[in-house]
């Protein structure tokens, strides 16, 4: 049996379960969190380090949980902004152009014996980097992960209509780079 949302946060609430809490947060969503990081950052190292990351901000800000979202919409909010973050200090820290960036991640898909999947899979995913960092997020939030235009809203502060947009010119470029091949 899972344990629900409102059950974990009583735990975390009490001083004498705070510890017990904390792990069955983690139990529950460490898979689901790493998974969208790692469609963000590829690398498994990396999509490990923020999935960590992610669960050490969640314990310092639990108390700012309003409960106005699931705890995992507000997982995910942690997790997309802690990847953007970090994509965006790796490109800075070693001086990555876009280009450079794509190029080593696409190597990384042709390379790593970790990605699973097959030629289709993997053309996919190399046409899924050269979109921008924001849409390529929206494109994974809504194709990958399935959710709806209000939960992406909720993750990314972001309005539905402009989500909408992002999504739909996303699917127009992955679609231009597998036709072309």
């Amino acid at each position: 049996m899972q344990i629900s949302d409102q059950e974990i946060l009583q735990l975390i609430q009490k001083p004498l379960s705070r510890e017990l809490g904390y792990r069955q947060l983690i139990e529950k969503y460490q898979k689901r969190v790493y998974q969208v990081i790692r469609r963000m950052v590829l690398i498994h190292e990396d999509a490990d380090d923020l999935t960590q990351s992610t669960f050490i901000k969640a314990y310092q800000h639990i108390g700012k949980f309003q409960g106005n979202s699931s705890l995992f919409t507000w997982l995910y909010r942690i997790a997309t902004n802690e990847t953007l973050t970090f994509l965006e200090k790796k490109k800075k820290r070693y001086f990555f152009s876009l280009d450079d960036h794509q190029e080593k991640m696409e190597s990384y898909l042709d390379h790593s014996g970790s990605m699973d999947g097959d030629e289709i899979q993997i053309r996919l995913q190399k046409a899924i980097l050269t979109l921008p960092e924001k849409q390529r997020l929206v494109f994974h939030l809504k194709y990958q992960d399935d959710l709806t235009y209000d939960a992406i809203s909720e993750i990314t502060g972001t309005s539905v209509g402009a989500l909408k947009a992002s999504y739909h010119h996303a699917v127009k470029k992955i679609e231009e780079i597998l036709t072309k091949e």
